[in-house]
């Protein structure tokens, strides 16, 4: 089916308008849309391989997963939150202990200066880090909501997005 004569049935992934002419496709944090012209300032555009005629073509409608591998972040790896002032949490923990970074450091065989950036709070520790900082200092680091619902937060309310829309349709 020819590009065009497809692009009369498709919707702008955006907002939904039906798409006159060719569509554009474009990238917009990490995911690929396709969308109308009037839409596609709003990413980057992709540039499409140019088919050749060896090329098997691929059937509308039929969408091939693709396994991009996206880059590696700290946070996918944590168990739960961490706490605001983990920097803080660390250097008090150690003074307590009266230890230098250097023993802190040799106590959870890393680098001092792996210490001394955590302490600044300049680096987050990772999760195998956290860990043995943890078990060293004898303080909790990860803030997991089954503690921060049980301290205190019992009877509060949150809004989500469709009480905000029911909120504003009553008012009228």
């Amino acid at each position: 089916m020819n590009i065009k004569l497809f692009a009369r049935y498709m919707q702008c992934e955006l907002c939904g308008v039906s798409i006159q002419g060719p569509p554009k496709i474009i990238q917009i944090e990490g995911a690929e849309l396709c969308v109308c012209v009037r839409c596609s300032k709003y990413g980057t555009e992709v540039q499409q391989p140019r088919r050749t005629s060896a090329a098997p073509q691929k059937k509308p409608g039929l969408a091939v997963p693709q396994t991009r591998k996206r880059p590696r972040d700290v946070f996918d790896l944590m168990e739960g939150d961490l706490v605001e002032d983990y920097a803080d949490r660390i250097r008090i923990a150690r003074e307590a202990k009266e230890w230098s970074t250097l023993d802190l450091a040799q106590a959870i065989k890393e680098r001092e200066i792996l210490i001394k950036k955590i302490e600044k709070g300049d680096l987050i520790p990772e999760d195998e880090v956290r860990r043995k900082l943890e078990k060293a200092l004898n303080i909790r680091l990860i803030d997991s909501t089954e503690d921060s619902t049980s301290a205190g937060r019992a009877g509060q309310v949150t809004m989500t997005v469709g009480d905000v829309i029911s909120f504003k349709k009553n008012r009228k």
